[in-house]
């Protein structure tokens, strides 16, 4: 690895078909002699110094928060076609990204085929979505049916996970109009899931899927987001989501927000779910969709 040339062992080691992501916050991202240039003040992400950035083997540039970017910088991203996406903390937050122009736009056209698909292209890839997030295929074609199965089976997780954690756990309950009056289990639920949400929206982003073509959310103009953070929900958001509501117990004074969203940080960062989240978009999209 060559000396300040930040990221490159890690571009060189992609997920599935090389989309590098380099992770930079608490800086300043400018250009010197034609290359990307990052001067780090020093985080627990990116140690203090001035690197290069590969930014040609790179899909994406996540720029967290404390950073700045230069004109010169958006200017050779674009022209190499490599996306920048300005996040939170982590990754629990998308707040804006350059349009991405990726060499093919075949897992967009394959989104929006199989969502239009009237012979029922979109409930292929609605069962492929249950069965990833249940383990198992089931038989039934009807979304309500499998909407009642999933939900059957959410119930019971946050039971598991609220016992594994010595949590008191009275269901599920939250009012969109008042969302601090539920209990703090049900908080941290809230906030966990629109963490790992920001998340999805930097995956769905770096693949240039379209965040409005969602396959089991409809309603909302980030549906395809909402169902890839859902993928997720059984592994990331709901363990994050019961450790931090009893983190709240031993520090009653830490809001639960800030407790849920740093839980969440942690194991993206971790467990490296920004790239699961990326090669799981492309698991949906293969050609055989069944």
């Amino acid at each position: 690895m060559l000396k300040g040339r930040l990221g490159l062992e890690t571009a060189r080691q992609p997920h599935s078909d090389r989309h590098g992501l380099v992770w930079l916050d608490r800086g300043a991202l400018t250009v010197e002699d034609g290359c990307l240039r990052f001067v780090a003040a020093g985080s627990e992400t990116v140690e203090a110094g001035d690197y290069r950035i590969p930014h040609q083997a790179l899909s994406m540039v996540l720029l967290g928060p404390g950073s700045t970017v230069s004109h010169d910088a958006l200017r050779i991203l674009a022209r190499h076609n490599t996306g920048l996406a300005a996040i939170g903390e982590g990754g629990v937050r998308f707040y804006t990204a350059q349009p991405l122009l990726p060499d093919t736009s075949a897992l967009a056209r394959r989104q929006a085929t199989a969502w239009a698909d009237p012979k029922g292209g979109r409930m292929k890839v609605a069962r492929r979505m249950y069965a990833l997030r249940l383990g198992e295929v089931l038989p039934h074609r009807d979304i309500a049916v499998l909407r009642g199965i999933e939900g059957a089976r959410v119930k019971e997780i946050y039971r598991q996970a609220a016992e594994r954690h010595g949590i008191r756990w009275q269901g599920r309950r939250y009012d969109r109009q008042n969302p601090n009056a539920a209990d703090i289990p049900n908080q941290a639920l809230n906030h966990a899931a629109s963490a790992v949400e920001g998340a999805a929206a930097i995956a769905v982003a770096a693949t240039a899927t379209i965040p409005q073509l969602g396959f089991i959310h409809e309603d909302s103009g980030q549906s395809f987001v909402l169902d890839v953070a859902d993928l997720f929900r059984d592994t990331i958001t709901v363990p994050c989501a019961f450790k931090a509501a009893k983190a709240q117990e031993k520090r009653p004074t830490d809001p639960i927000e800030r407790l849920a969203r740093r839980t969440v940080a942690e194991r993206l960062r971790r467990d490296g779910v920004i790239p699961a989240m990326i090669d799981r978009i492309k698991t949906l999209f293969e050609e055989e969709t069944t």
